[in-house]
């Protein structure tokens, strides 16, 4: 009995040799302004660099969607967001693909023990799917302690409802411990590296900066003086003159403006610099503990990120476009027992990743997932390569096609754009008006993504709540601004209300009655004040619209 014992565990750990590792690391938000892909010339990231100099770099890889979710759903799941329905940051997940099996789960289903710490699916954990978390998994909150200044706008004072709350910056007076945060993530990340494992491991390490608020300790503001920041290099003033009416559109937002007014654009540069800096040196820590670790050379690494990001470029801020700056991301692949130093230029997208890391482990590759591994780059950079690598935006008909030295953006209306990277690696130069690239053009369209789902509603349950003012608090006038979108009223009240919107001189107009216990959706834009009156026509409360689509519930009492 004993030697069978042993032979089973002498087995046991010889499988567990045999199977590579894998680690996989996401850094939000991080656009190419890295060292490695030369997107700024002031970025300081050493870690991420030598990390590039291991494995293979590719240069131009795409994110599936140039927003958080629908990215890093196609990357979890192998499904395009045209095949998977999740298109946009408003939905979740789980209302769109409540049977889907993710990564870790796979992983876990083919005899390895899956784990992960940090943001890694957008703002939720998916418990079911690990075998450990850190945080606990079962809170479904991916976030350790992260040190919160007080009294908060600090730089970027709110501009209105549509402002995200968290578009702010500061140098922060603590060190990198009491940061909290990314600080503990890769703590943990890194004793999971430590220790034995008697199966091989999924491990994901989810860094959350440079996503914003760009807070981090003042010590990684000091490579970045303010008085020497420069734009990106992607930046031109008059860069919206050949743009289609869409891309006009798409590019202005009141982010930019907003920031430039209050004399925050040079701050908010050197506040992402320094938060890229900090997130590099996160990565160095877990680099390091692999280093160390009885598992250094047998782990697969991976490291991505799941959009890019505007600072200004074609007037925008943010994410959400199809502009290179937004769509190409940081991706490396570092084999055990591979060359390295490898970059490779061809197309690829994040969509890829599940089936790759399937063939690199010998694991059989789900029948329905993306059906392109990026093993045969990995072995030769340079090797075959017909694929485009497609971005997906917020809706099926518009998106863009990234080739070897082409990019093409299509937008709902027929509006296009197209640029020869090759030549123009910031789009400055929209070709799609000449006549002389029609066929090139023609080309690219036909790379569209085929047979996409519609874009699904998200169910009212889902939906973030707006907060109820109740009438002891004065009702302000409207200030609108920006698109529409739905707010669904629903009355909790045993008897029927009525629904006003108070204009910005501060009359009111009736939308309706809602009956009791029913809800009613209402077209709104960010800033409109919607006050709420009973059967005598007395206010008992209002709403304030946010920046999106959201549910106002109307309390019984």
């Amino acid at each position: 009995m004993k030697r069978l014992l042993l032979f089973l565990l002498i087995f046991s750990t010889h499988i567990a040799a045999a199977q590579p590792n894998v680690l996989f690391i996401a850094i939000d938000d991080l656009n190419d302004w890295v060292g490695c892909l030369g997107g700024h010339p002031q970025t300081r990231t050493p870690n991420l660099d030598r990390f590039s100099k291991s494995g293979v770099l590719f240069t131009n890889a795409h994110c599936a969607a140039p927003q958080c979710n629908p990215s890093r759903t196609a990357v979890f799941t192998g499904l395009p967001p045209h095949r998977s329905g999740v298109y946009h940051n408003g939905q979740k997940m789980r209302d769109v693909l409540p049977d889907a099996e993710i990564l870790p789960k796979f992983f876990s289903r083919h005899g390895y023990w899956s784990a992960g710490s940090g943001k890694l699916l957008h703002y939720f954990i998916d418990a079911a799917s690990w075998d450990e978390y850190f945080p606990a998994k079962e809170k479904e909150n991916p976030f350790p302690p992260t040190f919160d200044p007080p009294n908060r706008p600090i730089s970027l004072p709110v501009g209105g409802p549509w402002q995200y709350r968290e578009t702010d910056w500061a140098a922060l007076d603590v060190s990198d411990e009491d940061c909290g945060g990314d600080w503990s993530v890769t703590q943990w990340i890194g004793e999971q590296l430590q220790r034995r494992h008697d199966k091989p491991f999924f491990l994901a390490c989810g860094i959350y900066r440079p996503h914003e608020p760009w807070f981090v300790p003042k010590e990684y503001f000091k490579p970045f003086p303010l008085e020497s920041i420069q734009p990106g290099p992607g930046y031109k003033e008059d860069d919206l003159e050949d743009l289609p009416p869409s891309g006009k559109k798409m590019g202005p937002n009141r982010y930019f403006e907003h920031i430039q007014k209050q004399g925050q654009w040079k701050k908010a540069i050197q506040a992402y610099l320094a938060s890229i800096h900090y997130a590099d040196a996160m990565l160095g820590r877990v680099l390091d503990a692999l280093d160390k670790s009885p598992e250094r050379d047998n782990t697969i690494v991976v490291l991505w990120s799941d959009h890019g990001w505007h600072l200004g470029e074609k007037q925008h801020w943010q994410k959400y476009t199809g502009w290179r700056l937004c769509t190409r991301v940081p991706l490396i692949i570092r084999e055990p027992g591979r060359k390295s130093g490898a970059v490779c230029d061809q197309p690829v997208s994040l969509t890829d990743l599940f089936h790759t890391l399937t063939d690199l482990c010998g694991l059989p590759a789900p029948e329905n997932i993306s059906a392109h591994s990026l093993v045969p780059l990995l072995q030769n950079a340079d090797a075959p390569w017909p694929h485009a690598a497609v971005t997906q935006l917020s809706v099926p008909e518009e998106y863009a096609v990234s080739t070897r030295s082409w990019r093409y953006i299509h937008y709902r209306n027929g509006d296009e754009e197209l640029y020869d990277i090759a030549h123009d690696p910031h789009e400055w130069d929209n070709l799609a008006a000449n006549p002389g690239h029609a066929a090139r053009i023609a080309e690219l369209r036909a790379l569209a993504p085929q047979n996409p789902v519609p874009v699904p509603e998200v169910p009212v349950a889902s939906l973030p709540d707006l907060k109820w003012h109740p009438a002891s608090e004065p009702a302000p006038p409207s200030k609108p601004e920006g698109g529409t979108f739905d707010v669904v009223f629903i009355n909790q009240r045993p008897k029927p209300v009525e629904l006003m919107w108070l204009s910005p001189d501060g009359t009111t107009k009736s939308y309706g009655s809602i009956k009791p216990r029913e809800q009613k959706r209402q077209s709104t834009r960010p800033g409109a004040v919607w006050m709420v009156r009973d059967s005598s026509q007395s206010p008992i409360g209002h709403f304030q619209v946010g920046d999106r689509s959201s549910k106002a519930v109307i309390p019984a009492r």
